[in-house]
């Protein structure tokens, strides 16, 4: 049966309010679960005219609206009907809608304003809170709220919130981008007197960011508001922020997301006075992109609190990013202070040495009235542990916050340890996809680190729906580029115009490549396709008979950072002038094949020249014709392989290289950030999967499961952050929830569970899973913009046993062990079984 289709998206959104983009695409998924089950046409109507009429098309992602221009404030509604393979059409769908934002700079009427007092460098100050009381003359029937802000906001209107998403609105290169919220607040507003407020936090805009000193982007947090109600009568008001408005402290004295908050219930906003104007910032205004942070997930403590050095001390059971609820009594002027930890010392005690001199401490000073509920609005912390003092708490919750990017895969498996590994995978991508995907959410840094996000990104699209997460942060890289044409190593840019150097800056590249393949969206590549050819060219132009060579004086050059080979340093043994090389023809490769799939045939077959001029000059500078490759490291040879920089018959070489270190180690892993996120998949491309396993399954550090045995929830940034023989590691850098070694995950889903991309966006699938190890069983499910792709696969009496799930217009193929020959197939549910020995 044809059913009508479902999932309708717009912008990978549901019904989205505040777009900017003058072509929005649209997306549905087949509601067909018979076998073969594809879509050969589709016709879409809106309401404003658009009628596509019958196309011939498979396509159901990334249609582009091409009905009448849209204009500011347009709300569209739109529906869908599809054709099966027999010609059959489908019911309509039910209806969906996009609305538009403010298309032009003159559509704002309003005025940047803020509190007439400010901090310093080093000194925070009250939050502001800020109001306009206005009437209201009629039944109002449509409410519209424009907002942003240069520091953080919290609206509200007649005392009710305004939105749920926390951190609005968000973090950009605030020179060149801010981004602004829409609010329908039409069910908020009364006939008759109204107030429009709003809570101003610091924010990364004004508070303390990394080690620099406050107020690195203005020195006060700035409020931009503009109010639109439509009465039954036909009648229009516009309240917008300007002179009118007034300001006051109130019981939020300071809000900093390094230091903390400090909240007095016994204060109110009473000494009201006139708010200060400002001129507006360079940057342009532009609708909201990617996820808001929002409130996810709720925590209770595994076990009752213990008394540790005269504080209680709360275990929540998961490292986790985000604050503590508290329901609380006592007397007026009591204080509760609230500490934040991810371990503990050897004596119990709250370990926060690895959290670099910040404060982490949030404060609440009770109002003495009966129970009192409290949470922070400002400031979000790593951390498992809380150590209270004061009066305890009735009741204490973690409140975990990110990017609301919905959970999108699963992978389990035979092995228990594996699969808190995964878990582990999960729970680090929480913590630190939090408006930009940051390096770490406990100490003085949680920046945007380049290096970080670009191995994981695979496999952050396994775990969750990311497109529009790397979307918004591709605009943050491109915002970010230095007129070179080279990219940071953090976006937004907060470093102070340090180069990122080889596998941080090229994210660039390989962010936005990653996820086409995950998610088929050329339009992304299209938008930044000048920012990536900028960034090879600058390559190019800066190289040394083109070896990417390193230049301290320019770039920092992390290499392969916090690997175990390095001699005295964190940048491991392997040649930065080879990790630079690598990445160097790797990025024009991809460039190349990004040209080829926008339609440029010259750039493509330009950057491929580039890329294979390059590739030889590697193999004359870093490989002997024996076979070596650089200095033996494993990381070394990992990029030559996966890049594929070598000659194909030193390959077999080089793997037999690879092995031999591996091996002399006792079957452990050297590799840092670059080389471990690659590492499994060059072993088991190249026939040597029952060393991946091995490595898989090793228990002793440097391994991925050591950090599980010794009870981890998170990934940590060192593979030996804490061992039995030498404690903790050098609190300088020593982060317990640090995602880039958890880019293995991408390796578990694609390899072990056997499901990858066939052709871009899953449109085809590749189902083939590698059992070894021993392994018993595992399965993994991803749910693709197409639908729910699963793979499952147990080994019993010598078979294996393989189910596999293919969503409406899709097809896969599937390859079994031992079968040279492959299974060709449509959208539906199968099983195969298979002779298997192990």
């Amino acid at each position: 049966m044809n059913r009508a289709p479902h999932h309708l998206r717009c912008e990978y959104e549901v019904n989205p309010v505040g777009l900017d983009c003058r072509s929005p695409r649209l997306f549905w998924q087949l509601n067909d679960a018979r076998r073969g089950a594809r879509q050969t046409a589709y016709q879409i109507v809106t309401d404003n005219g658009w009628d596509t009429g019958r196309v011939r098309s498979d396509q159901t992602t990334h249609v582009p609206y091409a009905g009448p221009a849209l204009q500011s404030r347009q709300r569209v509604c739109w529906k869908v009907r599809s054709w099966d393979a027999h010609g059959l059409v489908s019911a309509w769908s039910a209806p969906a809608t996009f609305e538009m934002g403010l298309l032009a700079a003159d559509d704002w009427q309003a005025q940047w304003i803020g509190a007439p007092w400010v901090g310093g460098p080093k000194t925070t100050s009250p939050c502001p809170y800020l109001r306009k009381h206005f009437r209201v003359t009629d039944r109002v029937v449509a409410a519209r709220l424009y907002v942003t802000a240069l520091g953080l906001y919290e609206c509200s209107l007649n005392g009710a919130r305004v939105g749920d998403q926390v951190f609005a609105p968000g973090w950009t290169e605030y020179r060149k981008r801010i981004q602004y919220q829409v609010y329908d607040v039409t069910r908020l507003l009364r006939r008759g007197r109204n107030e429009l407020g709003a809570i101003l936090g610091d924010g990364w805009a004004v508070g303390y960011v990394c080690w620099h000193d406050r107020q690195y982007h203005v020195d006060r947090p700035r409020l931009l508001a503009q109010l639109e109600i439509t009465c039954a009568d036909g009648s229009r008001q516009v309240v917008v922020t300007d002179e009118s408005w007034q300001a006051a402290p109130g019981p939020l004295l300071e809000a900093d997301f390094l230091v903390g908050e400090s909240y007095d219930a016994r204060l109110k906003p009473i000494h009201w006075q006139p708010v200060v104007l400002f001129p507006a910032p360079a940057a342009m205004l532009v609708a909201r992109r990617g996820p808001p942070v929002r409130k996810m997930i709720e925590l209770s403590p595994i076990a009752p609190p213990q008394k540790v050095d005269g504080k209680w001390l709360y275990d929540l059971g998961q490292n986790m990013v985000g604050w503590v609820r508290i329901k609380v009594r006592g007397q007026a002027g009591q204080t509760v202070a609230l500490r934040f930890g991810e371990v503990l010392d050897a004596r119990g005690r709250l370990y926060t040495e690895n959290l670099r001199g910040i404060r982490a401490t949030d404060y609440y000073t009770l109002a003495g009235k009966g129970t009192e509920t409290w949470e922070p609005r400002f400031t979000f912390h790593g951390f498992r542990y809380v150590e209270v003092s004061g009066p305890p708490p009735r009741e204490l919750t973690g409140v975990v916050v990110h990017s609301d990017t919905p959970p999108t895969g699963s992978f389990s498996c035979a092995d228990k340890l594996v699969n808190q590994l995964q878990h582990n995978i999960q729970w680090g991508q929480r913590g630190n996809f939090l408006e930009v995907p940051t390096d770490c959410p406990q100490r003085n840094e949680r920046l945007g680190w380049t290096g970080d996000a670009q191995v994981f990104c695979r496999t952050a699209a396994f775990n969750m729906n990311v497109a529009g997460f790397f979307t918004k942060w591709q605009n943050d890289l491109a915002d970010a580029q230095f007129p070179n044409g080279n990219i940071p190593s953090v976006a937004p840019d907060v470093l102070g115009g340090h180069e990122g150097g080889p596998a941080w800056s090229d994210a660039v590249v390989i962010c936005p490549w990653t996820m086409y393949l995950c998610y088929g969206d050329t339009q992304l590549l299209r938008d930044h396709y000048t920012s990536i050819r900028r960034f090879v060219d600058c390559l190019h132009k800066e190289s040394r008979d083109l070896i990417r060579a390193y230049d301290g004086a320019k770039w920092q050059g992390f290499g392969d950072w916090l690997a175990q080979d390095g001699s005295g340093n964190s940048f491991g043994g392997t040649p930065k002038d080879l990790i630079g090389t690598a990445y160097f023809a790797y990025s024009a490769r991809l460039l190349a094949q990004i040209a080829d799939r926008l339609g440029n045939r010259a750039d493509a077959a330009k950057y491929a020249r580039l890329s294979a001029r390059v590739r030889r000059a590697f193999q004359r500078r870093f490989v002997t014709p024996a076979g070596l490759v650089g200095n033996g490291s494993q990381t070394s040879y990992v990029l030559a392989l996966h890049f594929d920089l070598l000659p194909a018959r030193l390959r077999p070489v080089a793997v037999a290289n690879l092995v031999r270190d591996i091996e002399k180690r006792g079957n452990k892993l050297s590799t840092g950030f670059v080389g471990s996120s690659y590492l499994p998949w060059v072993l088991s491309d190249n026939g040597r999967l029952d060393v991946a396993y091995r490595l898989l399954f090793q228990k002793q550090w440097p391994s991925w499961l050591y950090a599980v045995t010794q009870g981890a929830t998170t990934i940590w940034e060192r593979w030996d952050g804490w061992t039995h023989d030498k404690g903790f590691q050098d609190p300088g850098m020593n982060s317990f929830n640090h995602y880039a070694y958890g880019a293995i995950g991408a390796w578990l889903y694609a390899v072990v569970a056997g499901i990858e991309i066939g052709a871009p966006g899953y449109k085809h699938i590749r189902i083939q899973p590698h059992p070894g190890g021993g392994l018993k069983r595992a399965q993994a499910r991803l749910a693709t913009l197409h639908g729910t792709v699963e793979s499952a696969w147990h080994i019993a009496g010598g078979k294996f046993r393989l189910a596999v799930t293919v969503p409406p217009n899709t097809t896969a193929t599937v390859r079994l062990p031992g079968e040279p020959k492959p299974h060709r197939i449509g959208a539906g549910r199968y099983q195969f079984e298979v002779r298997y020995d192990d």
